[in-house]
């Protein structure tokens, strides 16, 4: 490297961090407005003036640039893939014992961010109810593979939903001071019986 390319490197890094910057206080703005499923990376990178490649290069993917604009931590999406690695009789409970885990590692979680936020604030439910949908919801629904998926999947989220409020928002006993390896038994159950128990007729 000449000394020439030492004294410009810095200045380099520093036009990456404000592109990076930029691109994140874009994507917050477009995400607020038009939802995930209406932003575009195209649409983030062209109003951030960067190209989309650069947008790929900073987050890997559209997920991890959403993750990072509501501070998501990086462990969430594989925690996530998690839940779908396995036996699907025991999904029940790696689904509330996936939960339980990365909500207690934060109260900034996204998941209780947004959850707090939601009742009073229509960007969050909107932001809420495409996260669930889109990570837990339709994959659920599509591994299930039955005609009353969608109930279930719902189902399901009624139950991630409530722990998180009675643990994080709510605080209600004995639920916000159990273990994990306690809610997980006593929720798992509950959890599978939503996805493959017998449900009442439509």
């Amino acid at each position: 490297m000449t000394e020439h390319d030492d004294r410009r490197r810095p200045g380099r890094w520093r036009s990456g961090a404000e592109s990076k910057q930029r691109v994140l206080r874009v994507a917050r703005e477009l995400f607020d407005q038009n939802g995930y499923s209406g932003t575009t990376v195209r649409a983030i990178a062209t109003a951030a003036g960067v190209d989309p490649a650069m947008v790929f290069y900073f987050f890997g993917t559209k997920q991890g640039l959403f993750g990072a604009v509501i501070e998501m931590s990086e462990h969430v999406p594989p925690a996530i893939e998690s839940i779908f690695d396995g036996g699907f009789d025991t999904m029940g409970e790696r689904i509330v014992r996936t939960l339980v885990e990365n909500l207690d590692k934060s109260d900034r979680a996204p998941l209780v961010m947004l959850t707090r936020s939601a009742p009073t604030d229509p960007k969050s439910e909107a932001l809420l109810r495409e996260f669930i949908d889109r990570e837990i919801t339709g994959r659920l629904a599509a591994l299930l593979d039955t005609p009353d998926a969608t109930q279930r999947a719902a189902m399901v989220n009624v139950q991630i939903l409530g722990i998180a409020v009675a643990r994080h928002i709510v605080r209600i006993e004995p639920i916000a001071s159990a273990s994990v390896d306690e809610l997980a038994a006593m929720f798992g159950p509950l959890v599978q019986q939503c996805l493959t128990g017998r449900t009442p007729p439509s």
